[in-house]
């Protein structure tokens, strides 16, 4: 897998925690992708879809489904266009079996006529209003973790501290902090995957 020379600064950044990931197993790379694009991704999946389960369970297939065939991937594009449109293709597929399951169809749902169903980039008042519920049960959810993790999550997503400055507090190894974030984002997950509360 040889690096393409036209890819961007960030497009090589990734094509070398790529390789760390494939050839060396490496765990570090794995988060650090998932890092990276998470959160662009989680709220491309919720415009699509206007729903914050849903488009919690969506990022996580996309990047499950990224991870499993990364040793697929070329960089002929970048590895974030290719990992959008493998969760773009899932949540189109995800949306048009909804739709199936909710109303009746006589025949299947092109793409063209998927994009009525698709929320414009702009939020409107009451995809403001989920964002702003969400953040809140973010919150809400992170109360719930032990005391270190929890620490680790606010510095990160709520007070914005950079690696460096969580390693510096923390008087932790910087690969440290981000195997505890990973873990920590795996918790998070869980614990909105399975929770009963509703937005």
């Amino acid at each position: 897998m040889e690096v393409n020379q036209k890819l961007t600064e960030k497009g090589q950044r990734d094509y070398k925690l790529i390789k760390q990931a494939l050839n060396n197993g490496d765990q570090h790379a794995y988060a650090e992708l998932m890092n990276l694009y998470r959160d662009s991704l989680y709220f491309t999946m919720l415009k699509m879809t206007s729903d914050p389960h849903d488009a919690d369970d969506l990022t996580i297939e996309a990047f499950g489904k990224a991870f499993k065939h990364l040793s697929q991937y070329t960089s002929e594009f970048a590895f974030s266009t290719w990992l959008f449109k493998i969760a773009t293709n899932n949540c189109i597929d995800f949306m048009r079996k909804k739709s199936k399951e909710n109303f009746t169809i006589n025949s299947d749902i092109g793409e063209d006529d998927m994009s009525s169903h698709v929320k414009t980039l702009n939020p409107d008042p009451e995809e403001q209003f989920i964002l702003e519920q969400k953040i809140h049960l973010m919150h809400e959810v992170v109360q719930r973790l032990k005391p270190h993790y929890k620490k680790i999550i606010e510095m990160r997503y709520f007070k914005e501290y950079s690696y460096d400055e969580i390693a510096q507090e923390l008087n932790l190894p910087l690969g440290t902090v981000k195997a505890q974030l990973f873990r920590s984002r795996e918790f998070l997950f869980n614990i909105l995957k399975h929770s009963k509360e509703k937005i």
